[in-house]
């Protein structure tokens, strides 16, 4: 048979050619697999440190305030649930969860006859007690973390309309992940028991954010937060 435009030989060449670059494109995939791999792997070990980080925090918080005990990973399943809703990136959602594990670390500052302190909160107090964020801040950025862990933190009593502490920041001078940390830690603390006063319920909870959406609270994570209890039967455990 004649092969026209192209002789025999160039053919087979080029054919060469491509089965050249077929292999050098599986060798390529298969080392970009590898390396995959190992970043998974150096990931998940990366969040067993972080895991022990926070386990630590925690175990020292809640040695000094028992009414803390479960507070913060409480906190953490709710906040992780509503960044997950909300569709957030794997980065922003640990960077949220693991915020929420440690985010009352301050509170280790706190004299211990206030922990204790079974009467109502005298004003001078309630203003020791708000300085906990910024102590957890100054505590955990010592902390190569992966995320803005210290900020987040930081930030996580900060309100929309500039009425939060410690730096009255407001809309959005204020980290989603903090608005998300924020509304969760409002949800969970008003729903336990404190020294000081009895446990709302989960109602009441709710009712305090969405009363407050678009002033205290970001409107998006507050209706997220919403339905995971209201219609997706999201519980604290």
């Amino acid at each position: 048979m004649k092969i026209t435009g192209k002789t025999k030989s160039q053919l087979v060449e080029e054919l060469r050619l491509v089965r050249e670059k077929i292999a050098e494109f599986e060798n390529t995939k298969a080392k970009g697999n590898e390396v995959e791999a190992e970043l998974s792997q150096n990931y998940k070990k990366v969040t067993e440190i972080m895991e022990d980080i926070a386990h630590i925090i925690n175990h020292v918080v809640e040695m000094r305030d028992p009414y803390l005990v479960g507070h913060q990973q409480r906190v953490s399943k709710l906040a992780t649930a509503i960044a997950q809703e909300m569709k957030l990136d794997r980065n922003k959602i640990e960077s949220i969860r693991f915020s929420a594990l440690v985010h009352d670390v301050g509170k280790i500052n706190l004299p211990i006859k206030m922990v204790k302190n079974s009467n109502k909160l005298l004003k001078d107090e309630y203003e020791i007690i708000k300085k906990h964020s910024k102590i957890s801040y100054y505590i955990l950025k010592t902390v190569d973390f992966p995320w803005f862990i210290a900020e987040i933190v930081y930030q996580h009593h900060e309100r929309i309309n500039g009425s939060g502490y410690p730096r009255r920041l407001k809309g959005n001078e204020i980290l989603l992940e903090a608005k998300i940390l924020g509304v969760a830690d409002v949800v969970e603390a008003m729903s336990s028991k404190r020294p000081y006063r009895s446990a709302h319920s989960i109602k009441d909870a709710l009712e305090e954010i969405s009363k407050n959406s678009g002033i205290l609270y970001e409107p998006e994570v507050v209706d997220i937060c919403l339905t995971l209890f209201r219609k997706k039967g999201f519980k604290f455990k």
